[in-house]
């Protein structure tokens, strides 16, 4: 592994390390002092309500750091970074780590020497306060690391796209272009959604089975979203006109067709939201990615991308009065 990239991994995945180590050693020091059942679930009054195994609890405690930290890592080591995007994605790491952190440390002491499922533990709610501000300043902290290291080169991709592939336009001449997002994962997951809401509903009560169901029903619209580069910019909607992502001409810098990474990259699939770049990410693979003018990237997986990029960048001249 190139060493640059080494350390960048150690980096982000040291705050979730830290966690980690934390939550084992709590569990073990304070192991005689919990009951068998945990109080895990509080009301608005701070009293508990809800209880966990303490050998499930304690596996979970350990686990999602661990996995948090792994996906984090991955990130750093596979994912595109350029110029100082890597700061960002640090300090969200390490909010991240510490906001998950202060909640387990909190519940462990809450549930301290309670009667197995007695409603003895308590949670107020200023400690959700606590939990923010902790990973307020730990991001501060990872943002401040992140910046002793080396600003990384830009990408030669964005830079590539303003002098890249446009297609030709006479003045006067309107031309737009539409594709389709195939992807089974959207219908699948929706009606699976949809599907398990209709069993809560009947098997336990109507309130845990009906957002399940309202969710999937909102998702088959999107099950097969379209993408369209016109005078507008570049739009991405579903069946139905509406919710949309609409990203205008003018605020799109340039636009190139690369393949992207839903995981390294973008964290998953879905609408993504990452601290330099977003998009609509239903696959690995070739995507419209627009650098946008406040320097973020907006990208959206579609076949036939190079032809989406080529037009919406004679559009973004055409706008500007370039030829």
């Amino acid at each position: 592994m190139n060493p640059k990239k080494l350390g960048r991994a150690v980096l982000v995945a040291l705050p979730f390390l830290v966690v980690l180590i934390l939550a084992l050693v709590l569990a073990g020091t304070l192991s005689d002092r919990l009951p068998g059942r945990l109080a895990t679930h509080f009301s608005a009054t701070g009293e508990a309500n809800g209880y966990t195994g303490r050998t499930t609890f304690l596996v979970l405690t350990a686990l999602v750091p661990a996995l948090l930290g792994a996906c984090w890592t991955y990130m750093a080591v596979r994912g595109r970074f350029h110029g100082r995007a890597y700061d960002g994605f640090t300090a969200a790491g390490y909010a991240t780590a510490a906001f998950f952190g202060y909640l387990t440390t909190v519940t462990l002491f809450a549930n301290v020497d309670t009667a197995d499922g007695a409603p003895g533990a308590t949670f107020t709610m200023w400690h959700l306060v606590g939990a923010f501000g902790s990973a307020a300043v730990a991001a501060a902290l990872g943002y401040f690391l992140a910046r002793l290291l080396p600003a990384l080169p830009d990408d030669p991709e964005a830079a590539a796209a303003r002098e890249g592939a446009r297609i030709p336009l006479a003045d006067g001449e309107v031309a737009g272009w539409v594709r389709s997002m195939a992807s089974w994962w959207l219908p699948g997951t929706a009606l699976a959604m949809v599907l398990a809401g209709v069993v809560l509903t009947f098997a336990l009560r109507p309130v845990t089975g009906l957002p399940l169901m309202v969710i999937g029903l909102v998702l088959l619209p999107y099950s097969r979203p379209n993408v369209t580069v016109d005078r507008r910019g570049l739009i991405v909607s579903g069946l139905l006109p509406w919710p949309r992502v609409h990203v205008p001409l003018e605020r799109i810098d340039t636009a190139t067709s690369r393949n992207v990474k839903a995981v390294a990259e973008y964290g998953g699939w879905g609408y993504r939201v990452r601290p330099t770049r977003s998009g609509v990410i239903t696959r690995s693979g070739e995507a419209i990615v627009a650098r946008l003018e406040n320097g973020r990237d907006f990208a959206v997986t579609v076949d036939d991308s190079a032809t989406g990029a080529a037009l919406l960048n004679t559009l973004v001249d055409r706008r500007r009065g370039r030829s």
